[in-house]
């Protein structure tokens, strides 16, 4: 006796979407799997009701990227154009591979002249260089992004960067200071591994050059404190003067800047907090991103009181 052909089909329908769930659910999995979950670390940059997420090691090279712009006092302009040609050709990440021989953050090439492989796939030194050709094009702040990012890379798709602007630019506001405690990120725990300030003070001077720490720059030892305000042992704090980095603005502008970028390189540098402004982040609390500093205190050596001032406190885990 043969089946209804309507029941073989409505068996059939229920089996198709049955597999399509499923399907979906294992593709959920895998992406969740490649991203390392919802609660994965990642960094944000919020101002003017707008935001943009990137990875922690997307944003260890913007701030990077920010940083050497703003050690050769280029305005943010400039860095707004530099992060939107490394979102297009890199996407923010420092690749060992491209087209033809194209390597790192820009994709320079060392047939072309940019530089030695190992010169090109250091972010620093890449970011250097497409600076320096840069400011050579005429009136670059005042062209078209694609114009001027096209006129340095001389790119086979140069419509490709304008995509790009709209987050380069408020990524660009957060990272060079003008958007005020704008940039955040969330970490994972540490794994007990001390960090290590003389790596920190190394690294702040690599990238916004030798003059953002004075030659005593102070390295204290003290408590660190979690965001509650409980005892969290001993830190190592290092305080950096909040100085004008470049022409867009002065100390301020340049406090929130310096922040910014310890909170994208607090994973990579075992930084478990950094205050200035009168605002505090917290690697225990990220999550929370900058929270007002407590100001219960009275006394006037206490953090609460050191976050107000004009310097960033950056401190290590212990």
């Amino acid at each position: 006796m043969s089946r209804n052909p309507a029941t073989r089909r409505g068996r059939l329908l229920r089996v198709a979407a049955a597999c399509a769930v499923l399907l979906a659910l294992i593709g959920y999995g895998i992406a969740q799997l490649v991203t390392g979950g919802p609660g994965a670390p990642r960094c944000t940059v919020r101002a003017n009701g707008e935001s943009y997420a990137l990875s922690p090691e997307q944003a260890v090279n913007a701030a990077t990227i920010s940083a050497v712009g703003s050690a050769r006092g280029l305005p943010e302009r400039a860095v707004t154009i530099a992060l939107a040609t490394a979102m297009q050709e890199s996407g923010l990440r420092n690749i060992h591979h491209g087209d033809r021989d194209s390597l790192g953050l820009f994709q320079q090439r060392p047939t072309q002249g940019w530089g030695t492989t190992s010169q090109i796939t250091d972010p620093v030194y890449a970011s250097g260089k497409f600076y320096e050709h840069l400011v050579e094009v005429p009136g670059y702040s005042r062209l078209p992004l694609t114009v001027a990012a096209q006129k340095v890379q001389r790119s086979g798709f140069p419509q490709a960067y304008a995509k790009h602007e709209p987050d380069a630019s408020l990524l660009a506001s957060g990272l060079t200071g003008r958007a005020e405690a704008a940039f955040t990120c969330t970490t994972s725990p540490f794994d007990g591994k001390r960090g290590d300030p003389a790596a920190v003070r190394a690294k702040l001077r690599r990238e916004f050059g030798a003059a953002v720490l004075p030659a005593a720059a102070e390295v204290r030892g003290g408590a660190g404190s979690t965001g509650s305000g409980s005892a969290a042992g001993a830190g190592r704090t290092i305080t950096v003067p909040a100085r004008a980095l470049s022409g867009d603005g002065g100390p301020e502008r340049s406090g929130w800047q310096l922040a910014s970028w310890a909170v994208a390189h607090a994973a990579e540098l075992r930084i478990e907090r950094v205050a200035f402004g009168g605002r505090v982040w917290t690697a225990a609390d990220s999550r929370d991103g900058w929270r007002r500093a407590d100001t219960s205190a009275q006394t006037p050596t206490n953090d609460s009181a050191r976050a107000a001032s004009p310097e960033v406190r950056i401190t290590t885990v212990q």
